[in-house]
């Protein structure tokens, strides 16, 4: 997937805790730290007292994680595949739609040790 990315356009979004995705903590698996080339959008981010934020700030707080990305290429990942359904549910109620989800996600990824990690 790592290699399909950079020749395709994809954009990988983490959605775990920045210190999960950066590798300095990793309560579940085995192994810390994200899919090269991932970015991260912590899902908690996208509410504000237990609501979605508007699709205007939702949007924006998007905006640098998708960068140009076109929808159809942005794919969500986490732990197991639940929290990345945040974030998607967060993007098409910023008017986003399109994106991905990566079911096997971190604990998939991170199972067989012959595929690239990246921490940081």
């Amino acid at each position: 997937m790592a290699s399909v990315m950079k020749q395709g356009g994809w954009r990988l979004v983490d959605a775990r805790a920045p210190e999960r995705y950066r590798g300095e903590v990793e309560p579940i698996d085995r192994t810390p730290g994200h899919i090269p080339g991932a970015v991260n959008h912590f899902f908690q981010t996208n509410v504000e007292n237990g609501v979605f934020r508007t699709p205007e700030q939702l949007r924006a707080n998007f905006a640098p994680t998708i960068a140009s990305t076109p929808m159809d290429h942005v794919i969500c990942y986490c732990g197991s595949g639940v929290t990345a359904c945040h974030n998607l549910l967060a993007l098409e109620h910023a008017g986003m739609p399109g994106a991905k989800l990566y079911v096997g996600s971190w604990s998939e990824w991170s199972a067989d040790p012959s595929r690239p990690v990246e921490r940081g």
